[in-house]
Order: C-alpha cells, then structure tokens, then sequence
C-alpha cells in the first residue's frame, strides 16, 4: 500500500513561485518511480514532471523545462517529492497530482497505480 499527501499549494502572482511536496509512505516505496501531473477545470490530466526511484533520472513536460525542476529526498524511511515551480504562469493553475509507479519513469497517467488527492494552485496575472 502506498499513500501520497501533497502540500504547498496557494495563490501567487504571476512570475513567481512556489514548491510542491508530497509525501510518501509504503513498505516498498524506495523503488518507485514519482511524478506530477496536473489538471486545469474542463481539460484533461496532464504529465508535469518524474523522477526515477534513485533521483538518477527526471523527465520533464515541454511547458514547463526550464522553470520546474522536480527533486526527491528517500532519507530515513520518510520520503518526499518536491515540485519547484518557479516563473508561473497563468495557465499553470490547476489541481496538481503527486502519483508513485512501480513500472519505471513513466508520462502517462496509466503508468501510475497511485495517486494523492491533489493540491490547488492558482497563478493570478
């Protein structure tokens, strides 16, 4: 069993920025995979960002390479993902989605079993 439970959303300006957490627990959570995701009202869940279980490997969505930066931290049986979003935009805001997989470092929704319930955050312009 896995549970994830984000943190750090909120109401910031545009060009700014905010960090994203997610905290994860499970008997068998050092070897999965995390990733972001977000969904906007009236549109589809989309890819954000991953990390591999290592923090070896990220991929990034192209809307967001070179202002979001996504980190993990697995000391002491206490693991969390972070979200660093930085320059945001308007069209940014959205629900965002921490979500653990055990199949490696996937961009679709389908790859993750595991999802937290979400964090709002809403880019004023």
């Amino acid at each position: 069993q896995v549970q994830l439970v984000e943190s750090g959303g909120g109401l910031v300006q545009a060009g700014g920025s905010l960090r994203l957490s997610c905290a994860a627990s499970g008997r068998t959570f050092p070897n999965y995979a995390m990733g972001w995701f977000r969904q906007a009202p009236g549109k589809e869940r989309e890819f954000v960002a991953a990390i591999s279980w290592s923090a070896g490997s990220t991929v990034r969505a192209d809307s967001v390479k070179g202002r979001f930066s996504i980190s993990r931290d697995n000391a002491k049986n206490t693991y969390t993902v972070y979200l660093q979003m930085n320059s945001l935009k308007p069209e940014d805001t959205a629900v965002y989605y921490c979500a653990a997989t055990p199949y490696g470092l996937g961009t679709t929704k389908r790859e993750y079993p595991y999802w937290g319930q979400g964090t709002q955050v809403t880019v004023s312009s």
